[in-house]
């Protein structure tokens, strides 16, 4: 699977904003796929999943109420919708997926085997 991140760009704390990342492959919808982000001078962090089926989603604390994962399997493409933005969900936003993550290790980054570019996300003030 090859993933590509699109939507990143510059906006205004309290904007709202749409990240897509688009998937090759054939079995798109057996994945669950979730986004990463990694703010300048930070590690990594998890920021949402959608698993394969049963529409099960997963949103880290700190963008709940505000960010929503979603994934249209015909069009093979996930999104992640930010609302309320704020200067520190500045950062580069990477999107992921895998066959084989289980619900106890979803939120970690080595349960994820097929990785975005990324795109970059600046909230200014």
């Amino acid at each position: 699977v090859q993933l590509q991140a699109s939507g990143g760009g510059l906006v205004q704390a309290g904007d709202s904003l749409r990240l897509s990342c688009v998937a090759s492959g054939s079995t798109f919808s057996r994945y669950t796929v979730a986004w990463f982000r990694q703010a300048p001078g930070k590690e990594r962090e998890y920021v949402a999943s959608f698993k394969f089926s049963g529409g099960y989603t997963d949103i880290a604390a700190f963008v709940k109420g505000r960010f929503t994962i979603s994934r249209d399997d015909a069009k093979k493409t996930m999104f992640l919708q930010m609302s309320s933005l704020r200067l520190e969900d500045t950062a580069v936003y990477y999107c992921a997926a895998s066959s084989t993550v289980i619900r106890s290790n979803v939120r970690s980054q080595s349960a994820y085997a097929y990785w975005g570019q990324g795109t970059l996300v600046t909230v200014s003030s």
